[in-house]
C-alpha cells in the first residue's frame, strides 16, 4: 500500500506531462481504481473518535485517471457510452440489486445488500451494506454512505474531487435522507439522523437547535437528530431577508431505528413531511 501511495504521489507531481500513452502510469492508476471498486481502498473513513480522515492520494489517483485513461466507447445492450471509465458489472455475484435505469461507475464500491433504483453512483463513492439508493438519487464522486442508509427519491449527494484535501460528503450508518434533499461540499449526516425533504446541507448552512436557538454546527447534522429546512432572518442595508438554515426539531434515542410512519407524523406536526 505504501509503495502504491508513493507511486501515485510521484505521478501527481508530474501530472502536467502525463497522457494516455504513459502505460506505466496507467497501470498504477488502474490498480488504485480496482482497489476502490472492490472496496479494499476507501477515499475517506470515520474513525472511532468521530474524525473524518481523507486519503488524499486516492483522490489524486482518480483525477489522474482522466489524464492517463483513453476515451472509450462502451456498448451495453441498446445503450452507448463514451467515457474513460467502464460501468460496474457482476452485480449478482456481489449481492447487489440494480433496477433497470441504474448505473454505477467503475471505481465506486457497492457492498452486499445495496439496492439501486434508477439512480447513479459516481467514481470513488463507497456505499455500504443494505443501503437503498432510491429513484433518481445521485451519489457523487468520493461520497461515503454508511450501512442501512435510505437515500430517498431525488436526493443529491454531492461529489468532490478538487482540491485533493477537500472532504467528501459523509452519511453515517442508519441515516435517512428525505426526498429531494441536497447534501454537498463535504457536509456530514450523523448516525441514525433524519434529514427532512428538501433540506439543503453544506458547510455554509447553519444547523440550529430549536430547543435552545443556538447554532450547533455548519453542515453537520448530529447523531440521531431529526432535521428540517428552515429560514433565519438577517438584516441587510436593503432590508430584512430570509436565509436558509437547518433546524433540529427532535433528538431520537441513541440506537433508535426511525420508522417512516412515526417520522411523517412528527414532521406533519411542523407542516412538513419526508
Amino acid at each position: 500500500m505504501a509503495e502504491l501511495k508513493e507511486a501515485v504521489e510521484g505521478l501527481w507531481q508530474r501530472r502536467e506531462s502525463l497522457g494516455v500513452k504513459d502505460l506505466e502510469a496507467g497501470e498504477v492508476i488502474f490498480e488504485v481504481l480496482s482497489g476502490l471498486d472492490r472496496g479494499e481502498l476507501r477515499v475517506a473513513e470515520v474513525k472511532a473518535d468521530g474524525e473524518v480522515v481523507v486519503h488524499e492520494w486516492l483522490k489524486m489517483a482518480i483525477m489522474l485517471a482522466f489524464r492517463v485513461r483513453e476515451m472509450t466507447q462502451y456498448n451495453i445492450g441498446p445503450f452507448e457510452f463514451l467515457d474513460r471509465m467502464p460501468l460496474k458489472k457482476d452485480f449478482a455475484e456481489k449481492g447487489v440489486r440494480v433496477v433497470p435505469g441504474a448505473s454505477a461507475r467503475f471505481g465506486s464500491f457497492l457492498a452486499r445488500g445495496v439496492t439501486l433504483m434508477p439512480s447513479y453512483v459516481n467514481i470513488g463513492a463507497y456505499v455500504d451494506e443494505s443501503t437503498m439508493v432510491d429513484t433518481w438519487a445521485t451519489v457523487g464522486s468520493c461520497a461515503q454512505i454508511g450501512k442501512r442508509v435510505h437515500l430517498s427519491g431525488g436526493v443529491g449527494i454531492g461529489g468532490v474531487l478538487e482540491p485533493p484535501q477537500a472532504a467528501p460528503v459523509v452519511i453515517e450508518d442508519d441515516a435517512f435522507i428525505g426526498s429531494r434533499a441536497m447534501v454537498t461540499e463535504g457536509a456530514r449526516v450523523g448516525k441514525g439522523a433524519v434529514v427532512g425533504a428538501g433540506v439543503i446541507l453544506n458547510p455554509s448552512i447553519p444547523v440550529i437547535d430549536t430547543e435552545t436557538g443556538e447554532e450547533i454546527s455548519r453542515g453537520y447534522v448530529p447523531n440521531y437528530a431529526v432535521a428540517v429546512s428552515g429560514v433565519r432572518t438577517k438584516r441587510f442595508k436593503g432590508g430584512e431577508f430570509g436565509l436558509p438554515c437547518v433546524l433540529v426539531i427532535k433528538r431520537l434515542n441513541e440506537g433508535e431505528r426511525h420508522s417512516k410512519t412515526v417520522l411523517n407524523d412528527l414532521l406533519r406536526e411542523h407542516g412538513l413531511a419526508l
